[in-house]
């Protein structure tokens, strides 16, 4: 099988199994609306002035650059460039740092007047942010300043790769000895759910030259590591872990948990876009059997990556049900992927301060469940 960079082709995994184009698409329109222009108590995109807006933790009142890199890739994969250059500009006017140890990146969290909350980064929003910026620039153009997007994300890659280097302060976002992504540059662990092997492989075409060979590399590799971080039984991953796969245990980060609910994501649509390795359809089977087979209709609880149910209930609970669809992408066809597509499906938007997370995740994969998450090249 081939992915769809080769192919450019795209599953429809809704109409495969049986839901009507109309109603997906409605589906899709709908949840936009919500985010972008619902109800207060619903959306969380706000506007500011005549150019700029924010995407805001619902739960914790805050813009990161987590929110604001996924907001501009669903603007640039819906086709909304008023939004997605409002989005940029906020980033780029109070997010980024000009200056200290850490200039070149951006501030993971900001108040909603754009007042920085932290001057530490976090690499998910870096390689997100440079994503949906290659993939304005395919699909729109540069423009000027900092419109110009692909040298916004060559910049932002550049700095990822060789920060510190030559006696210069500060630390890159990957580690260079392994090409694995940091959890934050001054450490020596990692997140699972941070690595994103397809957009490494686009990084590899698009950022400068003399790193491409880097960024294929770290496909590679970020696909092997996710091979050690995903349990061998259940198939779920820590929130935190180190380079050889084992748990971070400190402050219960050795848990499924929220972070984590983005690895079966990330691994459905790496596979649905590349198809570059195989054992990724292991993985997902083991994640749709523990969640269909095991858990017996607990699937709002907090889980140890061995299967093992606290009884706590998770923070996220729609999240956790939108990307156990999403790994559909890369699992077998078997009755536990359609409980899992048709659990999505018949659930909601999440409401409440803690929406923010769980439909973000939602959308992404409303949109790639329905062949809408694409690749422009």
């Amino acid at each position: 099988m081939k992915g769809a960079f080769y192919t450019g082709e795209y599953r429809n995994l809704f109409k495969e199994l049986g839901y009507k184009e109309e109603d997906i698409q409605k589906k899709i329109d709908d949840a936009y609306q919500t985010i972008f222009y619902g109800p207060e108590d619903e959306r969380f995109y706000h506007e500011i002035g005549d150019d700029m807006a924010y995407f805001e933790d619902t739960g914790n009142f805050d813009a990161r650059t987590e929110g604001m890199s996924y907001g501009m890739m669903m603007c640039v994969q819906n086709d909304w460039k008023k939004e997605f250059d409002r989005l940029w500009k906020f980033s780029k006017t109070y997010m980024w740092m000009e200056d200290g140890v850490n200039s070149g990146y951006f501030a993971w969290s900001v108040q909603p007047d754009g007042t920085k909350n932290s001057y530490g980064p976090a690499p998910d929003g870096e390689e997100y942010f440079a994503m949906a910026l290659f993939f304005a620039s395919n699909r729109w153009g540069d423009g000027e300043g900092i419109y110009n997007y692909s040298k916004e994300a060559r910049a932002i890659l550049h700095e990822c790769v060789h920060k510190g280097e030559n006696g210069t302060p500060g630390d890159p976002m990957w580690e260079p000895s392994n090409k694995l992504i940091k959890f934050i540059p001054n450490c020596d662990f990692t997140d699972p759910s941070y690595h994103l092997p397809h957009f490494y492989e686009l990084f590899a075409l698009w950022a400068n030259e003399e790193d491409r060979e880097f960024w294929k590399e770290a496909a590679k590799a970020s696909r092997a590591y996710l091979h050690l971080a995903c349990h061998p039984v259940t198939g779920l991953a820590p929130e935190y872990a180190h380079y050889d796969g084992t748990p971070i245990t400190r402050d219960n980060r050795d848990r499924y948990y929220s972070d984590a609910y983005r690895v079966p994501a990330n691994i459905g649509l790496d596979y649905a876009w590349f198809a570059a390795d195989e054992g990724q359809r292991d993985i997902a089977d083991r994640i749709q059997t523990f969640f269909c087979e095991t858990v017996e209709g607990k699937i709002d609880r907090v889980y140890q990556i061995d299967g093992t149910i606290i009884d706590e209930p998770a923070l996220h609970p729609v999240a956790i049900i939108a990307t156990n669809a999403q790994v559909a992408l890369a699992a077998n066809d078997t009755k536990n992927l359609r409980e899992c597509v048709e659990l999505f499906w018949n659930t909601p938007l999440r409401k409440g301060d803690r929406r923010y997370y769980d439909n973000c995740l939602y959308m992404f994969a409303l949109l790639a469940l329905s062949g809408n998450y694409r690749i422009y090249l």
